[in-house]
């Protein structure tokens, strides 16, 4: 029972919130079966493409829809997952920009910003951030790195990724305690009943 509540606490954590279809990345999953043939026409009908040129950062079509995982077309839409929190389309000249604009971090999968998954907590991390202070100004009143060369911004974001990984490992040692105690409680009460 122990090892079952365990795994059934793991699949919840980790695996519901990493699930996804095999789509490409920015694309929304009811466009699965329009990205599935191998020619793809664009969807303002100016040109079409092959598949292997999806997200391959060329601009084919003026709408951007070859690109959605891409910043090449400046008219393309990113498509954010967002698994436990609310998805949300971005412009994709958002993509790879270094600033997490995804609470599931997905729109930044190719910079150098390690962005934390913010969505098992209902969260948008640079939300939550831009609500307080924006992000250019704090960025520009400091230089954007710190005396020692620390890219600030960088560090705050890994700084709360951190504090979510130890908040989730906290619910699970919580969950793994509770389990402990109910289990050797039934065993107790089976004991008294031999």
């Amino acid at each position: 029972m122990k090892t079952t509540l365990l795994l059934l606490s793991y699949y919840c954590f980790f695996h519901v919130s990493n699930s996804s279809t095999e789509l490409p990345i920015g694309i929304h999953p009811l466009d699965e079966k329009y990205y599935a043939s191998e020619v793809i026409k664009c969807k303002d009908g100016s040109n079409s493409f092959t598949k292997d040129r999806l997200n391959d950062d060329f601009c084919d079509c003026v709408d951007g829809t070859d690109e959605p995982g891409t910043a090449a077309c400046p008219a393309g839409k990113f498509y954010c997952r967002n698994v436990g929190s609310t998805p949300k389309f971005l412009f994709s000249s958002r993509v790879n920009d270094d600033i997490c604009d995804c609470c599931d971090g997905s729109d930044e999968y190719d910079s150098n910003v390690n962005c934390p998954n913010t969505c098992v907590m209902g969260g948008d991390f640079s939300y939550q951030r831009r609500r307080y202070r924006p992000r250019r100004k704090q960025l520009n009143r400091i230089g954007g790195k710190s005396a020692n060369g620390v890219n600030m911004d960088d560090s705050a974001q890994r700084l709360q990724g951190l504090k979510i990984l130890v908040l989730v490992q906290v619910v699970l040692i919580i969950i793994f305690l509770v389990v402990r105690k109910l289990y050797r409680r039934s065993r107790s009460k089976r004991r008294h009943l031999r």
